[in-house]
């Protein structure tokens, strides 16, 4: 039995370990980095970079998908949520929130496209915050052991909280897109 279901399937799991990978060397690399980058300004500037990214990501994914009227609202109430989130946060949990905010929906794609392509299982959407809030939980637990690194429960919370933010918007709008196709598809069969 081979190891992915799709190349869909394989390319998601690539993104989300490479995803992964990035996280992950912020442990060794993140220190000398900050140093580089201390600069309030440039950190700014990364910042503003970051969020265009991730805007024109989900412009481009909604381009894509035709959104009706009523997911157009969803997409902005989310957006409006994640803003106001950000806001009230400081730079490492606004990082620690799009890291694990990317890394949950890849996570979640990839399960979903195996449930998709006909293998059991019950909850992907559970499943793939799990598995996501586990890699947050074991990044912070590595932090316990290298000297300029500190283990911070408060990392584990926001993390979870990215997890459960991307997988549960991402939920939200996929059952606003059904309800909208089956309302669709109830008033072509009544004409």
């Amino acid at each position: 039995m081979p190891l992915f279901t799709s190349s869909r399937e394989k390319h998601l799991w690539v993104w989300a370990f490479l995803v992964f990978v990035s996280i992950f060397s912020t442990l060794f690399i993140g220190r000398p980095l900050a140093r580089l980058l201390g600069n309030q300004d440039v950190q700014a500037v990364i910042f503003l970079m970051a969020m265009l990214l991730i805007g024109a990501a989900i412009l481009v994914h909604s381009l894509q998908a035709k959104p009706s009227k009523i997911e157009a609202v969803t997409w902005l109430g989310i957006a409006a949520v994640y803003t106001m989130f950000f806001l009230r946060l400081g730079m490492a949990e606004r990082s620690h929130l799009i890291e694990y905010s990317v890394l949950a929906i890849f996570v979640h794609k990839a399960i979903a496209e195996r449930k998709d392509q006909g293998r059991q299982i019950q909850r992907p959407a559970l499943l793939s915050l799990v598995i996501t809030f586990l890699i947050g939980l074991l990044d912070e637990c590595i932090q316990l052991f290298l000297p300029h690194r500190v283990f911070d429960p408060w990392d584990i919370l926001f993390n979870g909280i990215a997890v459960t933010m991307a997988i549960g918007s991402r939920v939200v709008l996929s059952r606003v897109r059904l309800h909208m196709g089956k309302s669709k598809w109830k008033r072509k069969r009544k004409n």
